[in-house]
C-alpha cells in the first residue's frame, strides 16, 4: 500500500512520527513536505497531497496541520477527495467504512502520538462496506457537479 503524508511546519514532527510508523509497518511512503519547520501555507500541502492520490500516484493520504481543520478544507477543494479531520479512532474508521474517504487529516496540536498512530492504522484497516454507504457517497460526489 502507498500511502502520502503531506503537512504544514505546524504538523510537521506528527508527520515524521506516522512516516516512522507506517514504514515499520511495511508501507511505502511518500512525503510531499514540508520539511522544516519553517512558516508555510497548510492550503499548498493539502492540494498537493490530495492531487497525488486523486492521480493515483497514492493509495490513501495523510495530512497534518496544527489542528487538522485547514488541510482538511483544502484537500477537499480537489475535485473527487473526500478527506474527514478526525481526532478518534471511531471517526477514523468511519471515514472509510461509511465515506469511502481517501484522505485523513489530523491535527498536531490537538491529537497525541499514540492517538495519532492509532488513527492512522483504523483508518487504514478499515474498509469501505458499499452499500446504502455508496449510494451515499455518490450522492455526496453528485454535490460536487452542481453549479449555484
Amino acid at each position: 500500500m502507498k500511502i502520502g503524508v503531506s503537512s504544514d511546519h505546524g504538523g510537521i514532527n506528527l508527520k515524521e512520527k506516522i512516516k516512522l510508523h507506517l514504514q515499520a509497518r511495511g508501507m511505502e511512503v511518500t512525503d510531499f513536505g514540508t520539511n522544516s519547520l519553517d512558516s508555510v501555507d497548510y492550503p499548498d500541502y493539502g492540494k498537493i497531497l490530495a492531487e497525488a492520490v486523486i492521480s493515483k500516484e497514492v493509495d490513501y493520504g495523510i495530512a497534518i496541520c496544527g489542528t487538522g481543520i485547514g488541510i482538511s478544507l483544502a484537500a477537499n477543494k480537489v475535485k473527487g477527495i473526500r478527506c474527514a479531520n478526525v481526532s478518534d479512532t471511531f471517526s477514523a474508521r468511519m471515514a472509510k467504512m461509511h465515506n469511502n474517504c481517501q484522505m485523513i487529516a489530523l491535527g498536531e496540536r490537538t491529537v497525541g502520538p499514540g492517538l495519532a498512530m492509532d488513527i492512522v492504522d483504523a483508518f487504514l484497516n478499515a474498509e469501505f462496506e458499499g452499500g446504502r454507504h455508496g449510494m451515499r457517497v455518490s450522492k455526496i460526489m453528485e454535490i460536487e457537479k452542481e453549479e449555484i
